[in-house]
């Protein structure tokens, strides 16, 4: 049977059928039933089909069970599907509201499932949520690892009997349990709450999914830290310890009596009362 519709030309440059609609509709549309193909492109070196817009949607392919668009290439080297923006938007956007927005999946072990490359100087990948990204199996970076917060911490079971603020200093307790500082060069001393002023833990270790009762404690790097003066005056680069002061630090006065109950050294002074200070994690 005869196609209703069929188009030929041998001209270079003049389509074998041309659909056009001046107003608001299709200017071709194709219906392939239930196991045909709606429309078919094929062209031995130019372009199968080609669709072209100044202001719509150029090509739009939609399925109620299948794909929407579906590319096929047999050439090595030569991509399946190309989207290409030569403007400001994206080259290809992918959109789903109950599966992934995109999603590649290579079956060679030399290839990745999806490849993202930017030759502009700019990010390759750019990944955003909560949380942003998730790796399951090993993770190979050859390049350097810049983590732009403070810290790094790790986290820890609380005893549920204290409300735990970011900066408190932490001990431990005979169960295991941190707890709140509270006498003058403790060396149960454990680290600092963190999160408080404005820094972030750079990495958390041993952090689990919905488990309540922990939190994370800096054990490295830049952290704020609840501090008590009126034992003696704060400067910078002093030595800390715990303190009288539930889960504040104070200055070493005593080095003998600091030896292994250090927090850490003061990056800023303080001279009065009790507040908040960075201070550079350093248990020893």
């Amino acid at each position: 049977m005869a196609a209703p519709y069929e188009g030929d030309s041998a001209s270079l440059g003049t389509p074998g059928l041309k659909g056009v609609n001046s107003a608001a509709g299709d200017g071709v549309f194709g219906d392939g039933g239930q196991a045909g193909r709606g429309v078919v492109g094929i062209s031995g070196n130019h372009t199968g089909v080609e669709g072209f817009s100044e202001s719509g949607v150029a090509v739009f392919g939609r399925s109620n069970s299948g794909e929407g668009v579906h590319g096929v290439s047999h050439s090595a080297g030569a991509a399946a599907e190309i989207g290409i923006n030569d403007s400001t938007g994206p080259g290809v956007r992918g959109v789903s509201t109950g599966f992934d927005g995109v999603s590649g999946t290579s079956l060679s072990a030399q290839h990745v499932g999806v490849a993202a490359t930017n030759d502009g100087g700019g990010m390759g990948l750019l990944s955003q949520g909560n949380p942003a990204a998730r790796f399951v199996g090993n993770v190979e970076v050859t390049g350097d690892l810049f983590l732009v917060n403070g810290d790094c911490s790790e986290d820890f079971d609380i005893s549920s009997e204290h409300v735990i603020e970011p900066g408190t200093v932490m001990v431990i307790a005979d169960d295991g349990l941190l707890e709140p500082s509270c006498q003058a060069y403790d060396r149960r001393v454990a680290g600092v709450i963190s999160g408080a002023g404005n820094y972030r833990s750079a990495i958390t270790l041993d952090r689990r999914q919905s488990c309540d009762g922990r939190a994370s404690l800096a054990l490295v790097g830049k952290v704020y830290c609840k501090v008590d003066a009126q034992y003696a005056p704060i400067a910078t680069g002093d030595l800390l310890t715990t303190s009288p002061t539930r889960g504040h630090a104070m200055r070493v006065g005593d080095a003998t009596l600091g030896f292994g109950a250090l927090i850490g050294k003061a990056l800023q002074p303080y001279s009065d009362g009790q507040g908040l200070i960075p201070i550079l994690v350093a248990l020893q």
